[in-house]
């Protein structure tokens, strides 16, 4: 399977994944704040709706709202039928009038009622579940169970609308029911408040409404004007009795009577502000706005929006995957402000989406896929270290990987090391008796043991040159005790080489041996060669020395400058030579030692 293939199958189980995750509903609320927060906007209030509270300072004058005859309310309908040239074009009671109570104030509100005209009292529905018993068992979650009505005087001289209001699952009221079917009113329909209002005052002002699209339980979206107290002017009903408020005031406006205080418990959280809860007459002039407005929007069918999610989330994904930052970065930007963009276009157009679905969608896959893109590349990353510490020291490689692309200018610096050299004695002979594969054999086992050792002491192994090692202690790891350490590693590959020595022997026949040379002072170590070609080495004397003193060591010895058992500080026993050896380029004086081993102290 190629890379192409790997990536398309990819982006449709990641596509598929998101979509279902979106379309199971488990985003809902989050989805419905992000579109509240988007959507509701709060505009400038019309002055066409006037509302007038029944609030604290009202229940403290006129006593508790429960203690209230119908008398109260006819007395503000007085006042606002007192000037026949300052009428308001319609007036509605926030409130329900339901069954007789004192026929004398049943009658007063009803008179007043009708010598205003224009009136709209409140109905009410209760819902419930509702078996419904046929060739199956249905359950209607929204049956009306009750339905109250004013009383038939009250009836007859007004028109009515119910006040029913109905939280979305998060409880939050975003909707408004345009319709409920009471049982037994055969079939006829009774619209809300807020629709006989608007359709009062369109008719009297000459406007044209429309009826709400709506969902099956005859709700329809809401787009809020106001917010909490945006179309309240804090006119109070006392105020209206008392005739503080100029009849001029109302004249050919929407006038919405209703509870206006926290105690009579008719608030209601909404999308336009849901920290604040806003009163339902409150609620009401929105509806009734919105329905002038005829500002309707329709929440488009699911399936059209899972289908076009799926092939937006699988070409994102396709694009991102294996993609730089530096394109998946404007990818998710540009991705981001065109689905807020779109979400916004339909809905000016009167069609909700599923706003958050295609943000979130692709913000989900932008992090999986550079998440993805991280993996890959750490696996890889992973991969070219291990493969590169076999060409370079696993401490050169980690220098280079830490310091970045910086370390890898050609350079060096002076640095004082302690460099080693170990080679095969009698290799060249060997070599010309035994077969390729033999000689290729016998050196991987020697040069991997050798090499060991030196990463063992944190050492830097710096070539391989045939059957010859170098190595250096020092840089580009800082060491303490570099001198000790080199000296300690030439100790080991000895013995080392005995053991090997020893295998081959049984085995073909055949024994090595080898001579070290150690030498200690300052050398230039850095990345030498080209750019495109480069070795990361020690240069200089204090090299060119230790490998003579490696050239001139016989078989199982190791030979040390004098600079080097300076400083081993007795940690190690050597010896002079019986025959004090002359080295090339070195002035006569030059002394050469012969490491023995371990002091006793430090065996």
């Amino acid at each position: 399977m190629n890379k192409q293939t790997k990536t398309i199958i990819a982006s449709l189980v990641w596509a598929l994944v998101i979509t279902v995750l979106c379309g199971s509903g488990l985003l809902r609320n989050a989805e419905l704040w992000f579109c509240d927060e988007l959507f509701q906007r709060r505009e400038a209030v019309p002055g066409d709706i006037i509302v007038i509270g029944i609030d604290e300072n009202d229940l403290k004058k006129l006593g508790p709202y429960y203690t209230w005859d119908r008398s109260i309310m006819a007395s503000a309908l007085d006042v606002l039928a007192s000037d026949p040239d300052n009428l308001p074009a319609v007036v509605a009671i926030d409130t329900l009038y339901a069954g007789t109570t004192n026929e004398e104030a049943d009658a007063k509100l009803a008179e007043s009622a009708a010598r205003l005209g224009n009136v709209v009292t409140a109905t009410e529905a209760h819902f419930g579940t509702k078996r419904i018993f046929g060739a199956t068992v249905l359950i209607d979650n929204y049956a009306v169970l009750n339905y109250e009505e004013p009383y038939d005087q009250l009836m007859e001289v007004t028109t009515q609308g119910h006040i029913n209001a109905m939280y979305d699952d998060d409880g939050v009221m975003r909707h408004a029911i345009w319709y409920v079917e009471p049982d037994g009113a055969q079939g006829k329909r009774v619209c809300s408040m807020a629709y006989e209002v608007a359709s009062i005052y369109a008719k009297k002002n000459g406007i044209a409404i429309s009826e709400p699209p709506v969902n099956g339980r005859g709700q329809f979206y809401v787009s809020f004007t106001g917010g909490p107290r945006d179309f309240y002017d804090g006119i109070t009903l006392s105020m209206l009795i008392n005739g503080e408020v100029p009849s001029s005031y109302f004249a050919g406006k929407i006038v919405l009577i209703g509870p206006y205080a926290p105690g009579l418990q008719d608030s209601y959280f909404t999308p336009i502000d849901r920290g604040q809860m806003m009163y339902g007459v409150e609620y009401q002039a929105n509806v009734i706005q919105c329905i002038l407005n005829g500002s309707y929007k329709e929440e488009a069918p699911d399936l059209f929006q899972i289908g076009a999610l799926f092939i937006i989330c699988a070409a994102f994904y396709y694009f991102c995957d294996n993609r730089r930052l530096l394109f998946a970065v404007p990818a998710l930007i540009i991705g981001e402000a065109l689905s807020i963009g779109c979400a916004l276009i339909f809905y000016s157009l009167g069609t909700i989406i599923h706003a958050l679905w295609v943000p979130l969608a692709l913000l989900i896959l932008f992090v999986i896929s550079v998440s993805g893109n991280y993996i890959r590349a750490a696996i890889a990353r992973q991969n070219v270290t291990k493969t590169f510490e076999r060409y370079v020291a696993p401490n050169i490689v980690g220098e280079i990987l830490k310091e970045g692309t910086d370390s890898l200018k050609l350079g060096g610096k002076t640095v004082d090391i302690a460099v080693l050299f170990v080679d095969v004695r009698g290799f060249t002979t060997m070599s010309e008796r035994l077969s390729p594969e033999t000689v290729v054999y016998i050196l991987n086992q020697y040069l991997s043991m050798a090499s060991g050792f030196v990463e063992e002491t944190n050492g830097t192994v710096d070539k391989f040159v045939g059957d010859a090692m170098m190595a250096f202690w020092g840089a580009p790891i800082k060491d303490q005790d570099p001198v000790y350490h080199a000296c300690l590693t030439a100790l080991c590959i000895i013995k080392g080489v005995e053991e090997i020595s020893a295998k081959l022997k049984e085995e073909i026949g055949e024994e090595i041996h080898v001579g070290v040379g150690i030498n200690y002072g300052p050398a230039v170590v850095g990345n030498m060669g080209s750019e495109k070609r480069m070795d990361y080495t020690a240069i200089g004397d204090t090299v060119n020395t230790a490998a003579r003193l490696e050239a001139n060591a016989p078989a199982g010895t190791i030979y040390i400058s004098r600079s080097v058992a300076d400083r081993l500080n007795g940690k190690m026993k050597f010896e002079p030579l019986e025959q004090p050896i002359k080295l090339k380029g070195k002035a006569d004086g030059f002394e050469i030692l012969k490491l023995i081993g371990l002091d006793d102290r430090f065996e």
